[in-house]
Order: C-alpha cells, then sequence, then structure tokens
C-alpha cells in the first residue's frame, strides 16, 4: 500500500506496458501451438472476439470474423439496429472531421429508437451465413429487448458497459436482476465490464459463461478523462484471475472465462493479456485498421454519442489490410497490427508453450 497524503492509500497496479513476458522453456515450432479456444459448447480456432462497436462490425464482418475462425459480436444498439441501411450515415460521419461536429451528428443519428425487428433481421442474416452469431446490449437496454434477444436464436449475449455490476440501484427505473436474466436466458451470457476482484465474483455468480475485464478500450473512448475511472489492465486481469480460480472452488468446478476487454491495441497486447489470466481478448482498434471497416479508418465506442455526457474520442486510423490480413496475415507492417493470430502463436512457440491454458502459468517481469 502507498500513502497518498495522510488520509489516502492505494495499492499500485500494473498496465501492459509495465510487464514483460520472460522465456523460461525450450522453444517450439509454430505448427505445435493450438490457439483454439472453447466457450460453452462452441469452439474457436484462436481466442480472439470482435467487439461490438458500430466501427467495426457490420454484419458483413461479423460474418467474415466468424469465416476466418473467431467470433464478432454486433451492436444491437448501434446504427445496424436504427437503420433499415445505415450506409450512407456511415459514409457522411467518414467525411466530418471536426470533433464537435462528429459527436453532435452522431448524438443525432444515435436518437432514433431501436427496433426489435432490425435485431432479429440482423442476427438471421449472421447465422445464415453458418458462423457463431452473437450480439450485444448495454444493461439499461437488456431488459426492454429481453425477449427479442431470446427469440434471435444467439449462440452468445453480450452485456456490456462502461461497468456493470450483479447489483444495480436505481431509484429511475425498475434495474436488471442480472442473475435473473442469466438464468431465464437460454443463450451463454458475457458480461463486463469489471476491474476487481469482487465484482468479478459477483458477476460469476450471477451465472456469467464470461466476464469482461475492462471498460472497454483505451483507443476510443475517454472514460479517464471526463470519469476519472481506470484500472490498469494487468492488475485487473490478474485479480479476476483469482476471483474465477476461487470462484471454481466454491462451485465446484464450474469454469467462467475472462476476456479482456481494454488496452488490447497490438498483438504483444493481446500475449500479455492471456499471460495475466486471460482466456480470450476482445479487440476494437486492430479492426478498425481493415479496409471493409463500416467506421472507414475512423473507430468509435458506445460513449460516442451519449446524449448529455459524450465521453467517447472518436480515434483515425489509415486502412492497413482487410480483416483477413489484420487477423492472419501476412504482414506488412512492423508495430503489431497485423497478423494478430500469427503473432500470438509465435509468441507462445518462443516460450515454449503450445495451449493457451498453459500460457497464463508463464512468468513474467516488471519492466
Amino acid at each position: 500500500m502507498y500513502d497518498i497524503g495522510r488520509s489516502k492509500r492505494a495499492t499500485k497496479a500494473f498496465s501492459f506496458d509495465d510487464i514483460a513476458i520472460v522465456p523460461s522453456r525450450r522453444t517450439r515450432g509454430i505448427d505445435q501451438v493450438n490457439l483454439g479456444w472453447k466457450i460453452d459448447a462452441v469452439t474457436f480456432d484462436f481466442p480472439i472476439i470482435a467487439a461490438p462497436m458500430d466501427s467495426v462490425m457490420s454484419p458483413a464482418t461479423a460474418i467474415e470474423m466468424g469465416r476466418l475462425g473467431g467470433l464478432g459480436v454486433l451492436n444491437l444498439e448501434g446504427l445496424w439496429t436504427r437503420y433499415e441501411d445505415p450506409s450512407s450515415i456511415f459514409e457522411e460521419l467518414a467525411s466530418i472531421s471536426d470533433p464537435f461536429e462528429a459527436t453532435g451528428r452522431m448524438q443525432e443519428v444515435y436518437a432514433e429508437p431501436i427496433k426489435g425487428e432490425l435485431i432479429t433481421e440482423r442476427m438471421n442474416q449472421i447465422r445464415a451465413a453458418g458462423v457463431p452469431v452473437a450480439g450485444s446490449l448495454s444493461p439499461q437496454n437488456t431488459k426492454e429487448f429481453a425477449d427479442v434477444v431470446e427469440k434471435s436464436g444467439m449462440d452468445f449475449f453480450v452485456v456490456r458497459g462502461t461497468t456493470v455490476s450483479a447489483e444495480h440501484v436505481s431509484d429511475a427505473a425498475e434495474p436488471l436482476n442480472l442473475k435473473k436474466f442469466i438464468y431465464d436466458l437460454e443463450v451463454p451470457v458475457i458480461v463486463g465490464g469489471c476491474a476487481t476482484y469482487q465484482t468479478s465474483l459477483h458477476l460469476m455468480r450471477a451465472g456469467a459463461a464470461g466476464v469482461l475485464v475492462g471498460f472497454g478500450g483505451g483507443a476510443s473512448h475517454a472514460t479517464r478523462d471526463v470519469l476519472g475511472i481506470e484500472v490498469p489492465m494487468a492488475s485487473a486481469l490478474a485479480d479476476v484471475a483469482e476471483a474465477r480460480r476461487d470462484y471454481m472452488d466454491e462451485s465446484g468446478g464450474r469454469y467462467v472465462h475472462v476476456i479482456a476487454d481494454g488496452s488490447v491495441g497490438r498483438s504483444g497486447d493481446i500475449a500479455k493479456a492471456i499471460a495475466c489470466g486471460a482466456d480470450a481478448v476482445m479487440v476494437g482498434s486492430p479492426l478498425a485498421r481493415a479496409t471493409e471497416a463500416p467506421g472507414q479508418g475512423w473507430h468509435w465506442g458506445a460513449e460516442a454519442w451519449h446524449e448529455t455526457l459524450p465521453r467517447g474520442e472518436r480515434v483515425r486510423f489509415a486502412p492497413i489490410g482487410t480483416l483477413e490480413e489484420v487477423m492472419l496475415g501476412p504482414s506488412r507492417i512492423a508495430d503489431g497490427t497485423m497478423n494478430l493470430v500469427g503473432a500470438l502463436r509465435r509468441a507462445m512457440a518462443s516460450t515454449g508453450y503450445t495451449e493457451v491454458k498453459e500460457f497464463q502459468r508463464i512468468d513474467v517481469v516488471i519492466s
């Protein structure tokens, strides 16, 4: 513990930039590395999830992500469920460079109500392509569209917000009873963000199949600047991984997946996230660099269009390649933003690990 003046004490926390992975085994060939990840009854070729952000996930890119071997999650309160065809809106937003004008216009276009029939239509479109189907809502909208979610036949449902707890108290409206919702819904539910041992343990006890650790990504929101909220990811993941282990003992063996959702902008961050205990990672900004990304080089999170307190930073990226090249290579750039899967495979091979679960036990140092 550290003293901050006379009345406040704090612990030291570490980000991915503060740590490094330590090779401690014989090296292996990359052909021996298995990146397969299984959650519930679905197996994926690699442990990477595309974040439910309008700038990176459309029905088409979600399908492509599934075809490549990962999981694409569609934002069910984004433009794709507010408009029959939002293509012209994406074109308009891409043409606006002034940040004040862009925020105002996003507040206008996202004021259009979410339509339940479009949620069903988008999920059916992805399912028809023969890939896993996943959609995301914030806790505020989950209860309203619970019936639509249940009837849409998703493989996974994601409840994602800036901070999510198992018990939300409000005088304005009846809060979502997360435990009852998860119990009644016959679909595995992934919930987050959270960043502490206790909060994640509560979400696990509520029945979550996976918990999202983090607050949704550093490149596209400014929660720290506006709300003062931030938890360095290396420490957050290590704490939640400990909660997962304790919950396994408490529940008699039920395993809850830990998914890093924040500050995962490069392939090295993916390796460090798993080294700190993550089973998988949720990425946004690397995919915003794909030529197929709906944002056309612009990247923004759900906080960016808040009607009264926008706190998202709309970021500009230069397209670097197709979604397949970003995920599977080949890479033409040496900064860790292309061939994410190949880089994780190389990191594991170079340190002597062949399974993702084993890689969670690798040594790390404070750098």
